[in-house]
């Protein structure tokens, strides 16, 4: 359980830290993590979230080029595997069987560490393997009128106790935060990399307009009423987003600024005196209750990677 996806995402935001402070302590825990594991993937059977922990592996050999350190990831890929590319063209559905099913928005959070491996190695498989997988999942499950998306096939046309659609916060979190980690790796030369682009817009637009009052985002992004409470997960995953975004001149700073000082005030006012991050919803597939003291490791690798954005674009 020490390298599944939750974990995964918590370093995930360790190595933002460290990129926004250079603290080399954040570094050293990532390195231990990794060493404790010898760089193996993740444990689980569902194709990119065993990938989830494998994106702190090769970040640190982009860091560092050690090639034990994504020896054990290049191999699985190529592995003749039902949850692998190299044994199924639809390895990246939700396991544990059949493992090309369904697509889920979860999943595209572990997308960037195909164009990291591309860096890493000069080898144009992995950018084919990943525009593949994610325009597969996006053209299954994305809204074309909400500019968002489904967590998966079976929310389609289901709708909230309110008659709204059900499109999930921290579904679409998982897409907003990882699509910045895409855009940093992929060659600007890609063929896909203003399809990528386009699509980043397209949903900061939708998301910014559902944004409440109070800085956060509720857990079903067009039914602010389906559950009343606020969500933090989702929150950080967006303010993250946005913050990359506006440092990067890809989103328009006098637009997308006021939207991220709202998401990390509301942010800030979800983490108790003892530093533990409330409001956050748990494990789940859709639209659910948060309360104060809920909380997930899930949830701060997000608040860490807003933090260090946000850090950055002060």
């Amino acid at each position: 359980t020490d390298r599944n996806w939750i974990r995964a995402t918590y370093y995930s935001g360790v190595m933002e830290a460290y990129h926004a402070t250079g603290d080399p302590e954040y570094l050293e825990q990532a390195l231990r993590w990794g060493q404790k594991h010898q760089w193996q993937v993740g444990q689980e059977i569902t194709g990119f979230n065993r990938l989830f922990c494998t994106m702190t592996w090769v970040e640190l050999h982009l860091l560092d080029a050690a090639p034990e350190k994504i020896a054990p990831t290049l191999e699985t890929l190529a592995a003749d595997l039902p949850y692998s590319p190299g044994g199924a063209k639809v390895w990246y559905g939700h396991g544990p069987a059949p493992h090309d099913k369904p697509l889920y928005a979860d999943s595209l959070y572990g997308a960037p560490v195909l164009a990291m491996l591309h860096k890493a190695t000069g080898d144009q498989k992995y950018l084919d393997i990943l525009h593949h997988a994610f325009w597969d999942v996006t053209e299954t499950i994305f809204d074309e009128e909400e500019d968002l998306y489904y967590r998966d096939p079976s929310y389609i046309g289901k709708n909230s106790p309110n008659g709204r659609k059900i499109l999930w916060s921290r579904g679409n979190g998982w897409v907003f935060g990882g699509l910045p980690r895409i855009l940093k790796h992929l060659p600007k030369d890609d063929p896909n990399y203003n399809r990528y682009v386009d699509l980043y817009r397209r949903m900061a637009k939708a998301l910014a307009s559902h944004q409440g009052d109070d800085g956060f985002w509720r857990s079903n992004l067009v039914d602010r009423w389906h559950y009343l409470m606020p969500e933090s997960s989702g929150t950080a995953f967006f303010t993250a987003g946005f913050a990359w975004g506006v440092r990067e001149g890809i989103l328009d700073q006098a637009t997308y600024l006021p939207v991220i000082i709202r998401g990390w005030n509301a942010l800030v006012s979800a983490v108790h005196p003892s530093g533990l991050l409330g409001w956050v919803q748990p494990v789940d597939a859709q639209p659910r209750p948060s309360h104060p003291q809920s909380t997930q490791e899930y949830a701060v690798g997000p608040l860490l990677t807003a933090g260090g954005q946000i850090y950055q674009l002060v």
